[in-house]
């Protein structure tokens, strides 16, 4: 299996349609928000013409108000992952989401605990009255190894640890293990000049209003998912629809969308770190000269000599 990495909007689903020209390849998306159905223009989900002329294994799984963990996504990516194998063919994994991403690549063995919404329920109600680090030093006393992994203000997997021990009266440390995969992985790695990664974000952003990201919030809406499911508070979806209630104008919704994307691609940068030596990182900060075309020809002969 090879992966690719690396911040949004770095070029990761460009290279892998790329390689997709010279490799018998699948991919395997590790996207958290293209799971989703019928949100195509905010997750920038691949075309259906990229789609048909590539398979494209993990996309629109689940509806926006359905339930989606990291077990599921690791269990329908190992039986992508094997069916593509099976094929002979060469499986990529590409994606910036880095739970995704690693859960494969060092082989993680999750505990396959169904939600228990009312618990969750119950739970959410105590982070809203409580603030999120009562939960957060509940789950440190409960499980200080879980805790250590999770930041402070991320609610929804402080909830989901918080939930795993209820269910089963284990620590989620304990069920939680790794088991390296019985073939050979290549990791590669894409950053950018930092002041160039942004302005690509920021590029991005405008084209998603442009093709109608607006429109497509107001669609969802229609069908009836909530803003606060967790599918609809995307980086995106959040800010249309605050701008869609009249909480901000259109170009305040921009201005935060682009704001809170550069926050998460530094972010991405603590799960996919420029010093891990498991990683080949090449720099696409050229991407649009001659250099570019330099650094594609050395991952395609990094891979070709990967799979020899």
């Amino acid at each position: 299996m090879i992966a690719i990495v690396g911040p949004t909007a770095v070029g990761k689903s460009e290279l892998a349609l790329h390689l997709a020209q010279h490799f018998p390849i699948e991919i395997i998306s590790a996207d958290s928000r293209q799971v989703y159905r019928y949100m195509d223009i905010g997750t920038n989900k691949p075309t259906p013409a990229e789609r048909e002329s590539v398979p494209h294994h993990v996309i629109d799984v689940v509806e926006p108000d359905g339930d989606f963990s990291l077990a599921m996504y690791n269990q329908l990516a190992i039986e992508a992952l094997k069916a593509i194998q099976q094929k002979g063919k060469l499986a990529l994994l590409v994606g910036g989401s880095g739970l995704y991403v690693w859960s494969l690549v060092e082989g993680w063995k999750i505990p396959q605990v169904l939600p228990d919404q009312k618990r969750r329920r119950q739970l959410e109600a105590r982070a809203e009255q409580e603030g999120s680090h009562s939960l957060y030093r509940e789950l440190q006393d409960i499980d200080p190894v879980a805790a250590t992994k999770i930041n402070p203000n991320n609610i929804r997997r402080i909830i989901r640890a918080l939930e795993i021990y209820h269910k089963t009266g284990q620590r989620p440390s304990q069920l939680q293990r790794k088991e390296a995969p019985g073939f050979p992985i290549l990791v590669i790695g894409l950053t950018r000049e930092r002041s160039r990664l942004y302005r690509k974000i920021d590029w991005r952003v405008d084209k998603m209003i442009q093709m109608g990201l607006v429109e497509e919030v107001e669609q969802l809406l229609k069908k009836g998912y909530s803003p606060s499911l967790p599918s609809m508070s995307g980086i995106g979806y959040k800010q249309i629809g605050q701008f869609l209630r009249g909480e901000m104008t259109l170009l305040q919704a921009i201005d935060r969308i682009k704001y809170e994307t550069h926050r998460f691609a530094r972010h991405q940068y603590a799960w996919f770190r420029l010093g891990d030596s498991r990683i080949r990182w090449f720099d696409t900060s050229e991407a649009e000269a001659k250099a570019g075309v330099v650094a594609l020809n050395k991952v395609k002969g990094l891979i070709e000599g990967f799979i020899s």
